[in-house]
């Protein structure tokens, strides 16, 4: 590389592209998190498909600039995640109970989205040194994974290439099923023997996920599908007579739905807490000096450079809590900014330690985001916040607190990649905000956009995180909840903690329609059969190809989207 575009970093180039890597990764995994209630990591696709522009059709060869698009375009799909696991909840209250509650407004949705993201990104700049620069304990492996793909730069044209390819595979299949109708999306077969069911969902990006999170995990989801409708429904329906009425009428997936899916958010309350209490320890180490640092980092002294300035870091705090409490757009009280303030600085804590020990997938939002949901309902509610008002505050509330731990750990990856590469710190920082300002712009027009097609809570887009928030404020709020379902979950969470099986994937598994578990158990097969007898490349390029099957699917849903709502 020569010397002037080694320096080339925070670049138009690098910003146009990022921002429409991160519209369009943000787009492709909100529809896909309410479809399954999972998100994958953009990074790596975005710095593959930003080598592949960049150094191959631009002919562009600066590894930081290339890294500063992936820093971009990275952030779309953490910040979708926080969105989608909260915000549907109020268009679902809307639907369900509209004389008590409105739709949510377009503004209201980007402004959320826009202070979660940026209060997540202006919390880790202070945690950057002491965990990042100074903590060798940390291994971030999606950012150690993201700087290897940028440096092995002359595979980047090949490996862009895996990636558009499962995005038009995905796209044609996705354009077959939904639009054309010509294949079923879905198929579930009654099991009259037992009176159970199994089926599965013809989905290109469910295959994929299931290559990506790999085996164990696609085999956790599955066991809780079976669990779910193999076991748990033959007793509903053996035992309860309005249950064996619905499956009599061929309702199966009405069952699932009255019985079934509560007992699954119990479990996934109880896998979220137990995740969170487990990652306590991490907590605390957060705040002080680990036994592995010291000062400088293996002769890497540009990454130990400058970050934004304090003064700026600070203002801009105080700047976002008072704006949260203070636009009408964000219905939060002076008390609900103060327990965002509070939260986000734990959980941006949490959120950069946790995904530097074990990686993104494993990073507990969830937990983090449930916690937050129960003791701001709380509060609420003794203050006199209740009805409505204190539902919808309490969904915001817990709803920028997950954008701020999955911005956090976005953000802490992708520091480290600029880490091991030499990157300008408050560069990426910057490039950070880019990235939060042009998914939350978007992210606002996609809920609508999806909504207003499909409906949340529907076949298409279930929403199922969303769908647990609002039980568990409503629980919380109005009571009226079966109880002793949300209890038989969280005993079955309870025992599975226990035995040290992990809770989540499981409960996730028996929240969710069997036929999405079922296919990403199938991609976990055939990750399992390419490990085996694959070399890593070719491990690597399923990967690659993966993630283009769940970018594809994704773009493709919202196309379809919106000719559904013309």
């Amino acid at each position: 590389m020569n010397g002037l575009n080694e320096k080339k970093e925070l670049t138009p180039t690098a910003i146009v592209l990022g921002v429409l890597l991160a519209v369009v990764f943000g787009a492709a995994n909100a529809y896909l998190g309410l479809r399954v209630g999972l998100t994958v990591s953009a990074s790596v696709p975005a710095a593959v498909i930003s080598m592949g522009v960049l150094r191959f059709v631009m002919r562009r060869d600066s590894i930081l600039e290339n890294n500063m698009v992936q820093t971009i375009g990275s952030a779309g799909e953490s910040l979708a995640a926080g969105a989608i696991f909260t915000l549907p909840a109020l268009y679902l209250w809307a639907e369900e109970r509209p004389a008590e509650f409105s739709t949510p407004e377009l503004l209201s949705v980007t402004l959320i989205a826009l202070a979660g993201g940026t209060l997540g990104v202006l919390l880790m700049v202070p945690l950057r040194r002491p965990l990042i620069v100074a903590d060798k304990t940390l291994s971030y492996p999606e950012g150690l994974a993201c700087a290897d793909v940028l440096r092995a730069g002359e595979a980047g044209a090949k490996h862009a290439k895996n990636v558009f390819v499962g995005l038009g595979v995905a796209a044609v299949v996705k354009f077959v099923t939904g639009w054309l109708k010509w294949v079923p999306e879905t198929v579930v077969w009654p099991i009259n023997a037992v009176r159970g069911a199994i089926g599965f969902e013809v989905s290109p990006a469910l295959l994929g996920v299931g290559y990506i999170v790999g085996p164990k995990v696609s085999v956790l989801l599955f066991s809780g599908a079976m669990f779910g409708w193999m076991v748990l429904i033959p007793i509903i329906v053996a035992t309860v007579p309005e249950a064996s009425a619905m499956w009599d009428a061929g309702k199966v997936k009405a069952v699932w739905s009255s019985y079934v899916r509560y007992v699954g958010a119990g479990a996934i309350a109880v896998g979220g807490f137990v995740s969170l209490v487990r990652s306590l320890p991490v907590f605390f180490r957060a705040f002080k000096p680990s036994n592995g640092a010291s000062g400088a980092d293996d002769g890497a002294e540009r990454s130990a450079g400058r970050d934004l300035p304090m003064k700026i870091v600070i203002v801009g705090l105080v700047c976002v809590v008072a704006f949260i409490w203070l636009v009408p757009a964000v219905p939060v009280s002076l008390l609900g900014a103060l327990l965002i303030a509070l939260f986000g600085f734990f959980f941006a804590a949490v959120s950069a330690r946790m995904v530097g020990l074990v990686g993104s997938s494993n990073n507990p939002v969830s937990g983090m985001t449930i916690a937050t949901l129960v003791v701001s309902t709380l509060a609420l509610k003794e203050t006199g916040a209740v009805g409505a008002a204190g539902m919808v505050a309490a969904i915001v509330i817990g709803s920028i607190a997950c954008i701020v731990a999955a911005i956090a750990g976005d953000t802490a990856q992708d520091l480290k990649t600029g880490h091991l590469l030499g990157a300008t710190p408050w560069k990426q920082q910057v490039g950070e905000l880019v990235g939060v300002v042009a998914s939350a712009l978007a992210i606002g027009g996609v809920l609508v956009l999806l909504h207003r097609a499909w409906g949340f809570g529907s076949d298409a887009i279930s929403a199922p995180q969303a769908t647990l928030m609002k039980v568990i404020v409503e629980g919380i709020m109005d009571g009226g909840l079966p109880w002793g379902l949300i209890a038989i979950g969280a005993a079955l969470a309870a025992v599975l903690a226990i035995l040290r099986v992990p809770v989540m994937p499981v409960a996730i598994g028996l929240y969710l329609p069997v036929g999405l578990s079922v296919t990403m158990f199938a991609g976990g097969l055939l990750r399992l059969a390419v490990s085996r007898r694959g070399s890593g490349k070719v491990e690597e390029t399923g990967t690659l190809f993966s993630a283009g099957l769940v970018a594809g699917e994704g773009l493709c849903g919202i196309i379809l989207a919106l000719l559904a709502m013309i």
